[in-house]
Order: C-alpha cells, then sequence, then structure tokens
C-alpha cells in the first residue's frame, strides 16, 4: 500500500521536525518527506489537517498477560488498546506465566503478536530462571530468540553474588539488564507510600529508602562490571538525585517513570480506590515534582505507561487485598501531553519534548531504530488530534483491564489513526 499523509503538523523529535509536512509511505518504509519520490501514486491518501503526525509510540513497559493471565487480558485485546493509544512498538516484561525463561516461549509470544499485524512486540527474557533469583538464564539463546534485554520484572533478587553475575554476563555480550530498584526486604509487603497519608489511613508503608538503597547497590555493581542498565519506574526524589549523579559519572545508565507517576501522588488514593493501588506507589508531591522536573533536565530518559490489566475480581476489593496494577496504553499520549502542558513553557516547543520521551527517546533506551520518521525507516506513524478532549470511560477502552486512576478524568489529544510498518492498523 502506498500512503500519503497530507497536510498534517509533522513532528519528529529524533530529526527535530516541527512544520507542515507531507509524509509519503510505500512498502512499509517512509518513502518521502515534505516532497513524494518521483513517480509515486497513493493508492489511499489521510488528510491530516488539524491534526499532528508523529512518530509511532514506544511504551517500554507494556504487560500483554499473556501467555498465562489470559483472564486478565489477551493479546487481541491489548493489542487493540495500543492500536487506540498510538502504540506501535511494545517492550514486554517477562513475568508470564510461564516466565519468558526460555527461547520457545518467547518465540511463541512474537510469532502470535506478528500474526495479529499490529504493534512490534519485543519482550525481555527473564534474568534469572523462574524469576527466582537463583540461576542465570540462557541469555544468548533468549537473545536469538528475540529479546532485547533482560529483567526481573518486580522480583528483587535476594543474592548480590547472584545478580552481579548475571550484570558480569551481560556485559560480555553487551545485553542491557532491565531492572527495577527495590530493597529485597525494605517495604516487601508495604501497599503506600510512607509518610503522613498512609499513617492516616493505617496502610503499611513502602519507604523511599527500599529504592536508594538498591541504586546504591546497582550503581556498585555497575562500576565493577561496566554493564548497561535500564532503570524502571522510579518514583522518588531522593532516587531520582542518584541517577542524576550516576549519570554525571558517566555511568551507562538510563531509566524511566510511569505516566501515571507524572501526575498523581499518595494523596490521590482518596478514600482507599483501589484503582490507585500501583506499583511502586505514589509518592509525596515533592517526589512528583522531581519527577517532573528530571523530565525537563533528561535525567528520565522516557515516560512509559506501564500498563498492567487488572481483572475486577483482583482490583474491586478493600485496598490492602486489591492487585497492585493499571491500564495505561490508551493513556499514554494524552498523559504526556498533559505533562507538557502542565510543566514546559510554550516557547521551549512542548510538544516536540513531550513526544520525545515516548518516541525516539524510548526508542534509544531499547536500542531500536524506531520512533523516528526518516526517509528509508520503517512506517510507524501515530496521527492525532491536539484539541480533543475526551473523558476516560472504563467502557470504552479497548483494554481488557478497565481500571486506572484516571477514570472520569477529561485529557486532550487522541489518536486517530496508527500506521505499522506502512499498514493502516486503526483509523477513528
Amino acid at each position: 500500500m502506498k500512503i500519503h499523509i497530507k497536510n498534517g503538523r509533522l513532528i519528529d523529535p529524533a530529526n527535530g521536525i516541527d512544520a507542515q509536512k507531507d509524509v509519503f509511505i510505500a512498502a512499509g518504509k517512509v518513502v518521502g518527506i515534505g516532497e513524494a519520490p518521483a513517480g509515486f501514486a497513493a493508492t489511499k491518501v489521510i488528510d491530516a489537517t488539524g491534526r499532528i503526525v508523529a512518530p509511532g509510540l514506544v511504551d517500554l513497559s507494556a504487560r500483554l498477560r499473556e501467555p498465562g493471565y489470559e483472564y486478565k487480558a489477551t493479546l487481541e485485546s491489548e493489542m487493540q488498546a495500543a492500536m487506540q493509544g498510538g502504540v506501535t512498538s511494545l517492550v514486554c516484561p517477562p513475568d508470564t506465566d510461564p516466565v519468558l525463561d526460555e527461547p520457545g516461549l518467547v518465540e511463541m509470544l512474537k510469532h502470535r503478536a506478528k500474526g495479529l499485524n499490529q504493534a512490534h512486540v519485543y519482550p525481555l527474557g527473564a534474568l534469572t530462571t523462574g524469576l527466582k533469583g537463583e540461576s542465570l538464564t540462557e541469555m544468548a539463546e533468549l537473545t536469538e530468540a528475540g529479546c532485547i534485554g533482560f529483567s526481573q520484572a518486580d522480583h528483587p533478587i535476594l543474592d548480590t553474588t547472584v545478580l552481579m553475575r548475571a550484570m558480569q554476563y551481560a556485559q560480555t555480550f553487551g545485553y542491557t539488564v532491565w531492572l527495577r530498584p527495590q530493597d529485597p526486604f525494605l517495604g516487601i509487603g508495604g501497599i503506600a507510600h510512607s509518610g503522613p497519608v498512609a499513617s492516616r489511613l493505617g496502610l503499611s508503608g513502602v519507604p523511599v529508602i527500599s529504592e536508594t538503597i538498591q541504586l546504591h547497590t546497582i550503581f556498585e555493581l555497575m562500576r565493577a562490571t561496566g554493564v548497561r542498565v535500564h532503570l524502571c519506574r522510579l518514583s522518588s526524589a531522593a532516587g531520582l538525585e542518584l541517577v542524576r549523579a550516576a549519570k554525571k559519572e558517566g555511568l551507562p545508565v538510563t531509566c524511566d517513570v510511569g505516566a501515571h507517576h507524572v501526575h498523581l501522588t499518595d494523596v490521590d488514593i482518596g478514600y482507599f480506590d483501589s484503582n490507585a493501588r500501583v506499583t511502586p506507589p505514589f509518592r509525596s508531591q515533592r517526589d512528583r515534582d522531581a519527577i517532573r522536573k528530571a523530565l525537563l533536565d533528561g535525567t528520565v530518559d522516557a515516560i512509559c505507561s506501564d500498563h498492567t490489566p487488572v481483572d475486577n475480581d483482583e482490583k474491586l476489593l478493600p485496598f490492602g487485598e486489591a492487585s497492585p496494577g493499571a491500564t495505561g496504553l490508551e493513556l499514554l499520549l494524552s498523559l504526556a501531553l498533559r505533562w507538557a502542558d502542565e510543566c514546559i513553557d510554550k516557547a521551549q516547543q512542548p510538544l516536540l519534548k513531550a513526544l520525545a520521551k515516548v518516541t525516539s527517546d524510548a526508542a534509544r533506551v531499547t536500542g531500536l531504530a524506531s520512533g523516528r520518521l526518516s526517509v528509508g525507516s520503517v512506517a510507524d506513524v501515530c496521527v492525532f488530534d491536539p484539541q480533543v478532549r475526551w473523558k476516560v470511560d472504563a467502557k470504552a477502552l479497548a483494554s481488557q483491564g478497565k481500571h486506572t486512576p484516571f477514570l472520569g478524568y477529561e485529557l486532550t489529544g487522541r489518536t486517530t489513526t496508527t500506521i505499522v510498518a506502512g499498514h493502516v492498523a486503526f483509523e477513528r
């Protein structure tokens, strides 16, 4: 199919473009920006008047719940949610059932995803067998099967020697280790940020030092091994200050934050709203403001949806008993735009900065050649209307997980067309 996207405002952070330019697509690739190549004859024309044409979004954490948790969500439902959110590349944590610790499981997931002809799926392999933190997986075989990195998801490794050996092995072959900084003991079993709100509500707390102690450990191990590490879902001002210092030192580290942590605090728990039960927990306003500042100064590399669909049986429970998690694929774009609107001066190209955090900057973390619209690049495109206001309604979400702390919120910006590898996968 040959596609001509006309009259749109092209914003491509990777190439520093923010101008009205047409985009021409053929054979799954971008073949022209601004001017059509010689002999180009479109079979489909998309009029993007009043809309923004951007690279497809790259999400660094989306649990698709397959294999093993199909009662919470299916690949079909979550891929459709990705399409409606303009997300064309998905990084999947390994905490499925069974865990992604064998090449056959990774190949099966990629085959299933490819058959749907929607978003690109990039699995993370388990760092240790069964995520038990005891023996290392066959990282080389998992990489051949399609894994782009290795992670423990939310399962900390108790034995630091095992973590060091995993880092040494990964560094030897140039693999990236994805870790969520969480002390194996401090705060385990906690359900809210340790502070006045948790105390008033009688909820067990997760202290900030659970994050910072583990960051100190990770950085010491990085100095000893030289491995590249991506830190997942930073949540505290103190943690971000440590990352800022590590980057200044020159350590090969990147990090992301969940989109909901950019906006919400522990106060948003309200009267025990289980939709606000997430991991890591929402922290104080000071921590939230530090996240926003760190996004602006580049300490935080990317915003991810941290998409974790949870079914009613596990969510409609008392706050302390509810499973943590929230749907986010369909909200990622709007929440990134909201951050830009609230935090970036209009003279500083807020749209360019916001889109960078969910396209080119996120792609740079993965090492993939996505998140850009250059001639010759894969044609992954998100066309959206930046003026449309929409209300987050559970019934309207494509994801099988209907729970998010943003239910009832009015957000701005909505995807109208999603193109994956030159194929129109969604049109509103």
